[in-house]
């Protein structure tokens, strides 16, 4: 009789645990801040997506109605009316807001997804620790900074944590839930209880530079560079090898082009300056002449690879 009044203890607690985030603000309606307004808003939650400007907000939601579409096909291709009802609820819960103060009043989550800059993320937590409501919880999608620096401005420490989700947010399964030694157990909870609420498999990582995915993924396509830069195999080569030898479905090549050499270079870059030792951080050259030369990968046309429009 133990094992299943555990069971349902266990089951009651995540269930009251997913209750107290209903009300989502996202700061930050680019692709990722747009995904995760979508996610949280097709599965039922009230979403407050902020920006900077009117225009910027029309352009997300256009984004967003266009995400919305084509999950409406792949759930509900032989049903166009629940189709349909899906977009326009779905829809319904999200408003757009230039006003943080007045986004976050009712907020029990806020989740950053501005630039990956240090300073900026700082400006922003600060005016939010001051006009959050005290149940509210931060996090940030950051995917290369420090979660305890940027939640040192704050003075809610324990209700802070990373949600670091992945592009597309709406095809993509993981989401890293990361703790800072102050994140206290019921926030961490909440946290995995929104991510698993949101259709998404939790994982968790403690505040280490990239989490999980970055710190082992980064390193890897920088070493794949450097063989290219030294010449051992061609770029095709290496990317054949790792797709047919490893299983990987896209060669680490292909992924720098994809993921784009300004964000991996930044990466590598801060990680260097905190890490000055760390081999595996050492930014590579061809990436920097890629970028001076303005061939970001595959959104400029041009990387390690051409691409035609």
């Amino acid at each position: 009789m133990a094992l299943p009044q555990v069971i349902k203890r266990g089951l009651s607690t995540s269930s009251a645990m997913s209750a107290v985030i209903k009300n989502v603000t996202v700061i930050g309606g680019g692709l990722m801040g747009s995904g995760i307004a979508q996610v949280a808003a097709q599965t039922g939650h009230n979403v407050t997506l902020v920006e900077v400007n009117a225009d910027l907000i029309k352009k997300a939601e256009s984004g967003i109605a266009k995400s919305l579409s084509r999950v409406a096909k792949k759930l509900y291709k032989d049903d166009p009316q629940a189709a349909e009802k899906f977009i326009a609820e779905s829809q319904s819960r999200i408003k757009g807001s230039t006003d943080i103060a007045d986004a976050v009043k009712d907020s029990d989550l806020v989740v950053e997804a501005i630039v990956e800059n240090l300073e900026v993320k700082h400006k922003l937590f600060k005016n939010l620790d001051a006009v959050a409501p005290p149940k509210t919880m931060f996090a940030s999608n950051t995917s290369s900074l420090s979660i305890g620096e940027i939640a040192s401005v704050t003075n809610r420490k324990d209700r802070f944590g990373g949600l670091h989700f992945f592009n597309p947010v709406p095809v993509m399964k993981l989401l890293e839930v990361v703790r800072i030694p102050e994140t206290s157990d019921e926030t961490y909870e909440a946290f995995m209880a929104w991510g698993k609420a949101v259709g998404k498999t939790c994982v968790t990582c403690k505040d280490t530079p990239g989490f999980i995915v970055n710190r082992l993924l980064v390193p890897y396509v920088a070493e794949a560079i450097r063989m290219m830069e030294r010449g051992d195999a061609s770029p095709r080569d290496i990317d054949t090898a790792m797709k047919l030898g490893a299983g990987y479905p896209m060669g680490p090549i292909e992924l720098s082009d994809y993921v784009g050499h300004d964000t991996s270079y930044s990466i590598l870059v801060g990680w260097q300056k905190k890490f000055p030792d760390n081999p595996l951080f050492v930014p590579n050259e061809s990436v920097k002449k890629l970028i001076d030369e303005k061939k970001l990968g595959l959104k400029t046309g041009e990387g390690f690879y051409k691409y035609s429009k």
